[in-house]
């Protein structure tokens, strides 16, 4: 195969589907070739904490494209095998099982992983971390025989699975170091919310939690034993405590590194032939003025289309403004925007908090930076373009749920 075309994407993700299905739909008629070290074809992760973790959804519904989609469209789908290095001067990847691929252009969609505990018993059985599809599978099979379960860390993942574990029917307890959950991403006043949120679901909430071991019994996790030689029981221990992007074969390539890959606007890195997309892209943000690295699930849908496009030679820029959302128990959300803790001057409420049925505005200088809706629908589209205007807005009709979202774009 000549690589005079070639577009090879490592990692057979979300992100890097969406890069395939966007070449094609761009009319590049060139060989496509997408590298996966999972066996499945590639599917999104945000049922694997919720709907599928619950068993609300079957296995089929978390791909991206039917298995017959990537013949039907002439994408080398190579499964099971890991790239393990970059040739930037000879434009090639070498693989686990000891082929190569030659690229004209190559997008990194290799995406994040879990930090992983080194506590004394970090190591033993039932001790579980979510990831993958696999991972989902195993934490839900583990529910079904669990009476007691314990999830160290109070992000987003750990919240969802403690979500999941209480509707199995489990006792859940949930360790965070910080004083509230989210405490870092939402600030004091909402991160309430979700404590408050998890307590009324039964959960036993413990902030301000040191985690000295996880204790085990022939081998298998018992429980976990905190700093103030308390002793929490469990029968399944879930570790949620951030990821870390995947930008090993980046690195080695000396290519420029930074809490991710280190690109610009256009997604394309410091080799003006490799790009990345996703989890593991430090990316330019137009509208933000400055690099942000985005761990959700938009990112990797909308992130690649931009990358491949680039890849193909169009003048493109990544300016979405950042978007997640979240099920919990009763609970819906939306977020939209991006702010760094201690980034803002004020926090904002429209509706009713207490009932759970309100949204969040963060704002600094008088403009809205980021805003969450919880439990109120068909808002988020508004609070996006609040967010991309830039502009001061009126406190007072901000906080006035009688006034429509629409009418303070611009004003």
């Amino acid at each position: 195969m000549t690589t005079d075309r070639t577009h090879v994407i490592v990692g057979a993700s979300l992100a890097g589907a969406k890069a395939a299905e966007t070449l094609r739909a761009e009319g590049f008629d060139g060989p496509v070739v997408l590298i996966g070290e999972e066996s499945d074809r590639p599917y999104e992760r945000p049922p694997l904490s919720k709907d599928y973790l619950l068993g609300k959804a079957e296995r089929e519904t978390l791909y991206v494209h039917p298995r017959e989609w990537y013949a039907e469209h002439d994408v080398d789908l190579r499964l099971g095998v890991a790239v393990t290095a970059i040739d930037r001067a000879a434009h090639e990847v070498s693989l686990a099982d000891g082929s190569k691929a030659g690229y004209a252009r190559l997008l990194l969609a290799t995406g994040s992983s879990p930090r992983r505990l080194s506590l004394p018993g970090a190591d033993l059985d039932g001790v579980l971390y979510l990831r993958s599809a696999g991972d989902s599978d195993r934490i839900r099979t583990a529910f079904q025989g669990a009476s007691r379960v314990a999830v160290i860390g109070a992000g987003w993942i750990g919240l969802e699975t403690a979500a999941a574990a209480r509707a199995a029917g489990a006792e859940v307890t949930v360790l965070e170091m910080a004083e509230l959950p989210l405490l870092r991403v939402l600030g004091r006043q909402v991160a309430q919310v979700f404590a408050d949120l998890h307590k009324d679901n039964g959960v036993d909430l413990r902030c301000g939690a040191q985690i000295t071991e996880i204790t085990g019994r022939d081998g298998q996790a018992a429980g976990v034993r905190l700093a103030d030689g308390s002793h929490v029981e469990a029968d399944v221990v879930i570790v949620g405590v951030g990821i870390t992007p995947n930008v090993q074969l980046a690195s080695a390539a000396g290519l420029e590194v930074d809490n991710g890959i280190w690109v610009d606007a256009q997604l394309r890195s410091s080799d003006p032939d490799i790009f990345a997309a996703g989890d593991v892209a430090n990316a330019f943000h137009p509208l933000l003025g400055k690099h942000v690295r985005v761990e959700h699930w938009a990112n990797a849908l909308n992130q690649p289309q931009t990358a491949a496009k680039a890849m193909l030679g169009q003048d493109v820029a990544y300016d979405l403004v950042p978007y997640f959302f979240t099920d919990q128990y009763d609970l819906g959300m939306e977020y939209a925007g991006y702010v760094e803790p201690d980034g803002y001057d004020e926090v904002i409420f429209r509706g009713d908090a207490g009932r759970r049925e309100f949204i969040a505005f963060w704002l600094g200088g008088g403009r809205v930076l980021a805003g969450m809706n919880v439990n109120v629908w068909d808002v988020n589209d508004a609070i996006q373009a609040l967010v991309r205007s830039g502009q001061p807005v009126n406190s007072a009709a901000l906080s006035d749920p009688e006034t429509p979202l629409e009418s303070l774009v611009g004003g």
